[in-house]
């Protein structure tokens, strides 16, 4: 079986070696336009904060190793211009030759990702605007603050990359402004969680514009909408991607609401011998059962899986997405699974949230937290429907725990019956998921 693979990132290196491994007589060919092979995208914001020293931990294997290791043809610096399905066939160009060559295959994954948007900024001229989706991105931030010194930044967007920037050029001693259309930061977070988010960062001297944009620019100076304008050195941009889907447009392969490419359960799209993996991938949320795309690396990882054990011939079914994650900001940690009270309103579902702030362990212990913990569920059925959670220790535990017990269908009222682990240093005997539990009845 020839395989051949599109994009050599998280998804694509992960996929082919879940292939090597699933079916070892297979031919495997991983084509990939970035020139850096399966690199951690998650940590490049702080490696630009210096938190981590060497770039080239992010790189978990060179192309030669990892070909020489899995037996894997490894051609970076490749772009897949097309696809012709009839003739099972992929036209390739080499980006430093520009030879244009054909390859065929049995079965092609693709794993495009996304490509970072630009906002339309007028009077941009010479002040410089990055945006933080490659490893290149990461290496061109990190160039410019080492040779120009620059004092101060812009950030557009308060999401989970927006943030991570800023703590991050907070770190490297730049005054950093949040430009944010909305009224508040990480809007995809029930306000009582923002609110938390928002005074960490006031409290480490972050600049805030928020419901404002960028009107024009005039040198350094930014003209903002609602007239409180102010200089900067550079931007840097965190609006969001778009899904790099062209390549299967054009194959005439189906495209669904969310703008992912739209599979099945086994990752197939409506070509049974094209798969699709990652970011640019639509799949199921996990209670609705509706479309979702969620552009995180765990469900790239598993779906990787997926693809493997199918091509095996031993098929397991990928499941609906939760959309867990967690980030950190300064002192602070903010994690969600499932809902946010907005997504649940927006879809017409009831529901009620219990809640709970305090400590996370023991408050005689010296090294004592707190947290707020927030549980939404289903007030007939009882299940639970999402959670989200910020503070100073503990938070990545709560959220997981609660993750699991959505997996496993349990109810709210079944978090108080869990016997979590308690010592000073880690718990109360009555943990805080175990409070939540008790809170809702």
């Amino acid at each position: 079986m020839k395989i051949l693979i599109v994009g050599a990132i998280a998804g694509g290196s992960t996929v082919a070696a879940q292939i090597r491994r699933a079916v070892p007589d297979s031919e495997i060919i991983l084509f990939g336009r970035d020139p850096v092979l399966g690199y951690g995208t998650c940590g490049m914001p702080y490696v630009i904060g210096g938190l981590i020293e060497d770039k080239w931990q992010l790189v978990g294997s060179s192309p030669e190793k990892f070909s020489e290791q899995r037996d894997i043809t490894v051609k970076l610096g490749h772009d897949v211009l097309a696809i012709n399905r009839e003739q099972k066939t992929v036209e390739v160009r080499n980006m430093e030759t520009d030879h244009v060559f054909t390859e065929s295959y049995d079965k092609l994954i693709l794993s495009p990702g996304g490509i970072a948007r630009i906002p339309d900024l007028k009077g941009l001229g010479d002040l410089p605007l990055f945006t933080l989706k490659s490893f290149g991105d990461m290496e061109e931030i990190i160039d410019y603050i080492e040779r120009e010194k620059p004092k101060s930044c812009a950030v557009i967007g308060g999401g989970f990359i927006g943030i991570e920037l800023i703590e991050n050029f907070i770190h490297r001693g730049l005054q950093t402004a949040l430009i944010d259309r909305n009224e508040r930061v990480m809007t995809l977070m029930d306000p009582e969680i923002s609110q938390v988010l928002g005074k960490e960062m006031k409290d480490n001297k972050v600049d805030f514009y928020f419901e404002d944009a960028i009107e024009r620019i005039e040198g350094k100076r930014l003209i903002m909408k609602n007239g409180m304008n102010f200089d900067v050195d550079f931007i840097a941009s965190s609006i969001g991607i778009d899904l790099d889907t062209q390549l299967a447009i054009e194959a005439d392969l189906h495209i669904g609401p969310t703008k992912g490419i739209v599979v099945n359960s086994y990752m197939q799209t409506n070509d049974p011998d094209i798969y699709a993996i990652g970011d640019a991938a639509e799949c199921k949320d996990w209670f609705t059962g509706k479309p979702k795309n969620v552009k995180l690396a765990w469900p790239a990882h598993r779906q990787s899986f997926i693809v493997a054990r199918h091509l095996a011939g031993n098929p397991i079914e990928m499941n609906g997405l939760l959309g867990t994650t967690i980030t950190k900001l300064f002192a602070l940690t903010a994690a969600m699974t499932g809902h946010s009270a907005k997504s649940l309103s927006d879809e017409g579902i009831e529901f009620g949230t219990a809640v709970y702030e305090g400590r996370t362990n023991a408050g005689y212990y010296p090294d004592h937290g707190r947290i707020l913990l927030r549980v939404h569920y289903d007030e007939q059925s009882r299940l639970i429907l999402g959670a989200q959670a910020v503070g100073d220790k503990g938070v990545d535990k709560r959220i997981d725990v609660i993750a699991t017990a959505i997996m496993g269908k349990m109810t709210v009222d079944d978090l108080a019956a869990l016997e979590l682990g308690y010592s000073p240093p880690y718990s109360s005997p009555k943990d805080p998921v175990n409070m939540i539990g008790y809170k809702a009845r």
